[in-house]
């Protein structure tokens, strides 16, 4: 069983912290854009109950061991701006999967890229990971930029990845170790959105956009 660490991770204006039930409509903000319903649990346009059965199955991630599924909010006022997911479903091997999905109203001022930071120090206070991944489609520009702003590189494009939507599609893998990243992490990079919107739904664990390598590894369940 994990238990979420005694100081939360945080980075320029976003911390990350545990779900609440009051973060309900940010979940369901999350729910309406039309990419989630294809590559998650999170259904389209999903209620308040439904949200809220949400919020509960992140709680499960820690119960079971699977990973981290933070709540990204406002360093000022603490409101919900989205989620970001730490996979560790192979973590016995040094490796762990990065994820996240800002919700449609907050985008386009950096949240995701401070969201995938302060994620992405976390995972190196935990002794065992040594190499964080990202899955992003490759037509998602937007999203590349995204992570190539938090220090992950391209390391190659996988061919008939994984299913989306019905559809069999090419996923590029980009990673950062441990070595390459810390130092430079500690050194806040520009975080400026001249991209399009779509940059802040990035594939990852439970983020609410698309699944990682496995098919039972869903992003939003």
């Amino acid at each position: 069983m994990l238990t979420m660490p005694a100081e939360l991770p945080a980075h320029g204006s976003v911390r990350l912290r545990p779900f609440e039930a009051r973060d309900v409509d940010m979940v369901r903000d999350l729910a309406t854009d039309p990419y989630v319903p294809l590559t998650g649990t999170l259904v389209a346009d999903a209620s308040a109950e439904q949200a809220l059965d949400w919020i509960d199955r992140q709680y499960a991630r820690l119960a079971d061991g699977r990973g981290y599924s933070f709540c990204v909010a406002d360093a000022g006022d603490d409101r919900a701006l989205g989620q970001a997911g730490l996979s560790l479903a192979v973590a016995a091997t040094g490796r762990a999967t990065a994820g996240y999905g800002v919700a449609p109203r907050e985008r386009g001022r950096g949240v995701a890229a401070q969201a995938l930071r302060a994620l992405t120090a976390f995972a190196w206070s935990l002794p065992v990971i040594h190499r964080v991944e990202l899955y992003v489609e490759p037509w998602n520009v937007a999203s590349v930029r995204t992570a190539e702003r938090a220090g992950y590189a391209r390391e190659g494009v996988l061919l008939s990845h994984q299913e989306i939507g019905g559809r069999r599609v090419d996923m590029a893998l980009y990673a950062t170790v441990r070595a390459v990243w810390a130092p430079w992490g500690s050194n806040p990079q520009p975080t400026d959105d001249t991209s399009a919107q779509v940059a802040d739904v990035i594939v990852g664990p439970w983020a609410g956009s698309s699944a990682p390598a496995a098919a039972d590894e869903d992003v939003a369940s």
